[in-house]
């Protein structure tokens, strides 16, 4: 049986994460979709804190996480991501506006899983953002949800 848990979409642009949204609602995919705004709430909700409490959802089967976030940017949350023993084997895949050769190659230093720029025209948005959300909602194995040590 599929894995069904959600994709973790971390997007400040309301513009922007309408058009995943949409997208990805196109390719039919059966994951659902949570949208959140900056880099706090996006770990609050990976973490199940703030206004998340209580809420086990196994983690997303993938982050699409934006460079550009306030309170704590994409590279933060990364770096976050990565550091805690429950989230690090989580996939994250930067998808970006910036076309930055340090931004890029800091994301890769931190441990992003993908890299990728957002392209400018409408129709090859909607493509990428179809592929990852083929890509990483069915096609990938994620791995198993994050089990603490009794």
């Amino acid at each position: 049986m599929r894995d069904l848990r959600p994709i973790l979409l971390v997007e400040d642009s309301l513009q922007d994460a309408e058009l995943t949204i949409a997208a990805l609602a196109r390719c039919q995919l059966l994951n659902p979709v949570i949208h959140v705004r900056d880099g706090e709430e996006a770990l609050d909700y990976l973490r199940s804190t703030g206004r998340y409490a209580g809420q086990h959802h196994g983690g997303p089967v993938v982050v699409l996480l934006d460079l550009k976030l306030p309170k704590l940017n994409g590279l933060e949350v990364l770096a976050e991501i990565r550091g805690d023993e429950a989230l690090r084997h989580t996939p994250v895949v930067m998808l970006t506006a910036s076309r930055q050769d340090r931004d890029l190659v800091r994301s890769y230093e931190v441990g992003v899983n993908a890299f990728v720029v957002k392209p400018l025209a409408f129709d090859e948005f909607v493509s990428a953002v179809q592929e990852l959300g083929m890509f990483w909602g069915m096609t990938n194995q994620p791995p198993p949800p994050f089990v603490p040590a009794a």
